[in-house]
């Protein structure tokens, strides 16, 4: 059983999961606190009530409004959310993207994902005659280094 519950760990990854939630969970308690102690007091200070922005109440009858607290929140999650993207650009490379493999399609079956060089479909057996000349030099070695005859 605990090979089993180990082998789930790495192969779904849910280890790297885990240390993303963590890691995660540290970046926004650092954003917060810049969010809390750098930018929202100049955000205060430019406001009516510059003591503090999580003062700042807008009344609308028995309402009573907190936009400093929105705000705060709003920039916490664009400042997690800009980190976490360049994080993630600078660790996750893309897979550069394969060439565009040349296909064929079967006339029997009408499959389209057989390979230039196939003989026969491998969805319904079918035979799809001569293999095309390929000619990597201008001597004309055929497909798969054999001399066409």
């Amino acid at each position: 059983m605990w090979q089993e519950f180990k082998t789930f760990l790495v192969k779904q990854n849910a280890l790297a999961l885990a240390i993303a939630v963590v890691v995660g969970g540290a970046l926004d308690t650092v954003v917060k606190s810049i969010v809390d102690g750098l930018i929202m007091p100049i955000v205060a200070a430019a406001s009516p009530n510059p003591e503090s922005y999580q003062d700042l109440t807008w009344q609308l009858g028995p309402l009573a409004l907190k936009p400093g607290l929105v705000l705060a929140a709003v920039l916490n999650f664009l400042i997690v959310g800009f980190v976490a993207w360049r994080l993630s650009k600078l660790f996750i490379r893309e897979a550069p993207a394969a060439a565009a493999k040349a296909v064929k399609s079967c006339p029997y079956c009408f499959m389209g994902d057989l390979d230039v060089l196939a003989t026969r479909c491998p969805h319904c057996t079918s035979a799809l005659g001569e293999v095309p000349s390929y000619s990597p030099s201008a001597g004309g070695v055929g497909a798969r280094g054999m001399s066409p005859a």
